[in-house]
């Protein structure tokens, strides 16, 4: 994770494109009303892919209202930072303050301590993780690392943690789209629809159906272009009830996309008040 301070030799293009993405996941005005779930009969992840409905415009409208609504929420974040590392993180947010803490793993290969050795793989690192919308925090696991991920944080001083701001590195980009997704109002499905918004199809996820839509397009993005044809990066899985339980996001160069889960309010998280000198 201490690479992670490095900004040098960051593109404008990567920049902007991180920026005009964390953007496109606030279009919010208030709108009243949900229609009535209706299934597809024979709706499937091979089905092609077509324009959503006004009843899935407006399910989708919904879920960065009922993420709010239930935080604080458990989060498990999966980011490829290319090279065959990956970072997760599991952990609480809590959207009506805007604050995140949790846990992370980074895993992956390193050289051997020898020169014609094979690489090591394994766990490289670890670590505990706040984060808001102004950056993160990084600090060790305390030595009695018993409970969970926001109770240690508790033990941890101000002094204890190490702080930046936000870079395009993907773990980065991740949280940082995650600490936006919950709103405290519904987005505007007609924008919704009218901006690209697609269904995808059908998943089936821990015994519960889940529509997958295609986000917003970017701005500036023409349809039917380039190989994902001008489609959104940000991928969603919506139930019948516009609760959202995974959201994907495509970044450039990486094949991988970084992969966000929801696993439902957590009632007991008391998230720590010290960490959060970040910038």
């Amino acid at each position: 994770m201490a690479r992670k301070r490095k900004t040098d030799g960051r593109t404008p293009r990567r920049a902007l494109w991180l920026r005009t993405l964390i953007a496109i996941t606030a279009c919010g005005v208030a709108v009243g009303g949900l229609a009535a779930y209706r299934s597809h009969s024979g709706g499937s992840a091979t089905a092609a892919e077509r324009p959503v409905t006004t009843e899935e415009a407006s399910r989708l409208a919904l879920s960065r209202l009922n993420l709010y609504q239930a935080s604080p929420v458990a989060v498990t974040l999966n980011a490829a930072e290319g090279g065959g590392v990956v970072v997760r993180v599991k952990g609480v947010v809590d959207y009506r303050n805007h604050r995140a803490v949790g846990s992370y793993q980074v895993a992956g290969s390193t050289e051997s301590s020898g020169a014609s050795g094979p690489p090591v793989t394994g766990q490289l690192d670890r670590g505990l993780i706040v984060w808001d919308t102004g950056g993160l925090g990084l600090a060790p696991v305390p030595e009695d690392d018993s409970g969970q991920p926001w109770q240690q944080a508790e033990r941890i001083p101000r002094s204890g943690w190490s702080s930046r701001s936000y870079t395009s590195d993907p773990l980065d980009a991740g949280l940082q789209l995650l600490i936006g997704l919950g709103a405290d109002r519904p987005d505007n499905p007609m924008l919704l629809a009218q901006s690209g918004a697609r269904w995808l199809g059908r998943d089936r996820l821990g015994g519960r159906d889940y529509d997958r839509f295609a986000g917003p397009r970017a701005q500036g993005a023409t349809p039917g272009a380039g190989s994902d044809g001008g489609r959104s990066p940000l991928t969603y899985w919506v139930d019948g009830d516009g609760g959202l339980r995974r959201v994907t996001m495509r970044m450039p160069g990486l094949g991988t996309p970084t992969t966000v889960e929801f696993s439902g309010r957590e009632d007991h998280a008391k998230l720590p008040g010290a960490p959060w000198g970040t910038g």
